[in-house]
């Protein structure tokens, strides 16, 4: 009888003693089990969240072109200018957007849009949406009055579209000797599907409202190749475009030197030589051609 007695109190006790929780072994495993899943699926979640931020900024893309080509529709098929010439406030009325951004917070063109976007002869064709004037994945901004404010945009157009108030903003050759387009019928050479209007540019070198390539060395003399502004590259690695005939597409870089690390708050080296890169010739193809 004593026996059995025993017997049930030992079993009560383990009984007791696997109700009370998890050994700390248990524990532990449970732990690396989780690590392990979370380490599988969080590739699959930042690709992810990666796929939706390009679809979204190929969106924006769209949007701003189709505003950017509304404009021109109305307006006898003038092109807006790439940028102002700041010193002659009556060319600010032509350009689509003006501003220069850099990182001071004592400027509120950088953060408040009322300055500036909604000033663009292209707000009333864009649906008055200002996130379409931003990247989805750039997160930049400054630090108002102890507040965060986001810069108004990181998206530029293509220099040689309307150039610097119709000119080359007396920077010569390295800009004259290239067309730079007026009007939508000017781009049958090389045609709307082959020039680009709008990029992503990066938040430490974007700074007036255009994205001015590097046209020396066009289209083989590669030994010339080289930057005067570095495009975004929030899409691993890529960037958002959008083109005159109305598509928008996302570019893989290729080369290490056209997406060196991100400058913060700060201006990345944006204007040098980069001989033989590909990245260089795929812009210079889609942005004009030479004066004939």
């Amino acid at each position: 009888m004593c026996h059995v007695r025993h017997i049930r109190w030992s079993n009560a006790r383990a009984s007791r003693q696997a109700a009370a929780g998890f050994t700390l072994i248990e524990l532990l495993v449970v732990i690396a089990i989780i690590a392990i899943l979370a380490a599988m699926l969080l590739p699959a979640l930042t690709n992810a969240r990666n796929k939706t931020h390009g679809i979204n900024c190929l969106n924006n893309h769209r949007q701003l072109s189709l505003a950017w080509r509304m404009y021109s529709d109305d307006h006898q098929d003038k092109l807006l200018y790439a940028s102002e010439l700041p010193w002659l406030p009556e060319t600010f009325s032509g350009a689509w957007v003006t501003g220069t951004l850099d990182f001071d917070p004592g400027k509120p063109t950088n953060w408040n849009p009322d300055l500036t976007i909604k000033q663009s002869p292209m707000w009333p064709y864009c649906g008055r949406n200002l996130s379409i004037w931003k990247c989805p994945a750039d997160r930049s901004g400054l630090m108002v009055n102890g507040e965060f404010k986001p810069r108004v945009r990181s998206i530029s157009m293509n220099v040689y579209l309307g150039g610097w108030a119709g000119t080359d903003g007396g920077w010569g050759p390295i800009f004259s000797d290239y067309k730079i387009y007026m009007k939508q019928n000017e781009l049958h050479d090389p045609g709307p599907a082959k020039v680009f209007v709008f990029l992503d540019m990066r938040e430490d070198s974007i700074d007036m409202g255009n994205f001015a390539t590097r046209m020396q060395g066009w289209p083989n003399q590669t030994s010339q190749y080289g930057f005067f502004d570095l495009p975004g590259y929030y899409h691993h690695y890529a960037g958002g475009f959008s083109f005159a005939d109305g598509h928008s597409e996302i570019r893989r870089w290729r080369d290490g030197r056209t997406t060196p690390p991100i400058v913060r708050t700060g201006f990345v080296n944006d204007q040098f030589s980069s001989p033989e890169n590909p990245d260089v010739a795929w812009l210079q193809e889609r942005s004009t051609r030479p004066k004939n």
